[in-house]
């Protein structure tokens, strides 16, 4: 222990054996060792003691849309990344889309990470992307050290990022289950989004009608039967339809090598509470019923549903329109995930060890990263302190994301992120931040 330059004491330090007081040794950016609570402090050391503060792995966010370069007016690396340390965020894996270029190829990846190098005040993985077009190049950006691929099913918004059709999406996942990749889809059906009404106008009852439950439902059906088919290890994104979880369960009690994510806004806002209008609220799928939410709360206690991510994706106020038609689809959460998250799941009786599993175990371990999302000797020493008893009202104008735009404006959240550490360095605190000292992640062969 002569090398521990830093030790954190908490009375409640959230491991993957549970929540219990300890102090956390650290020793070149890594958790050296986990401590009894009095455990001395080896000499030349530094002592942070956080007393009823919580300390968590560092969150893990892997479904964030930077949007840098190309679009940067909308988001950008040096922006996103203090949204996350101001909510305890510590790595985030961007998604190759609504950047100009996309993540389809190694050129444009190389791209994307030169420029978030300077900017990232946390750590950034990438994902690929699966098109029509590109499958030539789906193994050598996996070479390169993307994490896994994403591709929709339906349109995906931007005309660069065309979906895949059964054949197409066949193919691609076929090339990455050759080489043992992942696959990550956006799970809508096209043909039952043509086939659902077509209304436009202000009112949120209308605009839900035309993101129906049935074209989540009809396409995760799809996408297990070809994974089964070909053996691939594949990820279905943002659920939001509770309908497909007995399909879902289904699947995974047979063995098909499927995981599935959900987020903060599926489990935290409700289509009934939804205003005229407010199309902060629009995401695709939509946001839907409060009975819909208790089983999607009930499906991660019971494993069906294996992680929470943010899906954030971030537009110029502009865009956001009164009509839920063309608004652009997408809920910026990476500041308030934590919290939000942390409110709904106290009210029920759920604990910090169960939103460190969804938020940051269970998240490193789909994409591979073995050194984050734990507190535990020969991880990085990334951390989130958190008082999970005092409240705060939310207020657009402390964010940090580029466009403060926001479906949680004047909610009372529980759990305020007093820290955020990352390898032994603490990069916010109180508003506060470092410059920029997050690294560029890539996937491990």
């Amino acid at each position: 222990m002569s090398d521990v330059e830093l030790v954190l004491r908490s009375t409640r330090v959230v491991t993957p054996e549970g929540t219990r007081a300890a102090s956390v040794a650290v020793a070149d950016g890594k958790i050296a060792a986990v401590l009894p609570y009095e455990a001395e402090v080896p000499e030349g050391a530094r002592l942070q003691d956080f007393g009823d503060d919580a300390l968590l792995p560092g969150i893990v966010d892997t479904h964030v849309h930077v949007n840098d370069p190309g679009r940067t007016e909308w988001e950008g690396f040096w922006t996103a990344t203090r949204a996350a340390a101001a909510g305890g965020i510590t790595t985030l894996v961007d998604m190759p889309l609504n950047s100009l270029p996309p993540t389809t190829t190694v050129d444009n990846l190389r791209t994307k990470q030169e420029v978030a190098a300077a900017k990232a005040h946390i750590d950034i993985g990438f994902w690929g992307g699966a098109l029509p077009d590109n499958v030539a190049d789906l193994k050598p950006l996996h070479d390169a050290g993307v994490y896994g691929f994403k591709c929709f099913l339906s349109p995906s918004g931007v005309d660069e990022f065309p979906h895949l059709d059964r054949e197409q999406l066949a193919a691609s996942m076929g090339e990455i289950a050759g080489f043992g990749g992942l696959l990550i889809v956006h799970a809508e059906d096209p043909h039952e989004l043509d086939s659902a009404p077509h209304l436009s106008g202000p009112k949120y009852g209308d605009y839900l009608q035309t993101r129906p439950r049935v074209s989540e439902d009809m396409a995760i059906k799809g996408l297990i039967e070809t994974a089964k088919r070909l053996n691939a290890r594949v990820h279905v994104l943002h659920l939001s339809s509770s309908d497909a979880l007995p399909l879902i369960a289904a699947a995974k009690a047979e063995g098909v090598r499927l995981t599935v994510e959900t987020c903060p806004h599926y489990l935290t806002l409700t289509a009934e509470e939804v205003p005229d209008g407010a199309s902060e609220f629009k995401c695709c799928p939509p946001i839907r019923e409060g009975a819909n939410q208790d089983l999607l709360w009930q499906a991660l206690a019971d494993g069906t549903v294996d992680c929470i991510v943010t899906d954030h994706s971030p537009s110029t106020a502009d865009l956001k329109t009164d009509d839920f038609a063309t608004a652009w689809g997408g809920i910026s959460g990476l500041q308030l995930s934590l919290p939000a998250i942390w409110t709904a799941a106290r009210e029920r009786g759920h604990s910090l060890d169960d939103v460190v599993r969804w938020m940051s175990a269970r998240t490193s371990e789909l994409v591979g990263l073995d050194q984050k999302g734990a507190i535990e000797a020969g991880r990085d020493a990334d951390f989130a302190v958190l008082a999970p008893d005092e409240t705060f009202t939310v207020d657009p104008a402390g964010l940090q994301h580029r466009n403060k735009v926001t479906a949680y404006a004047g909610k009372t959240l529980h759990g305020v992120v007093k820290s955020t550490w990352l390898r032994g360095e603490r990069i916010h605190a109180d508003g506060e931040f470092t410059e920029p000292a997050g690294r560029l992640l890539e996937r491990k062969n």
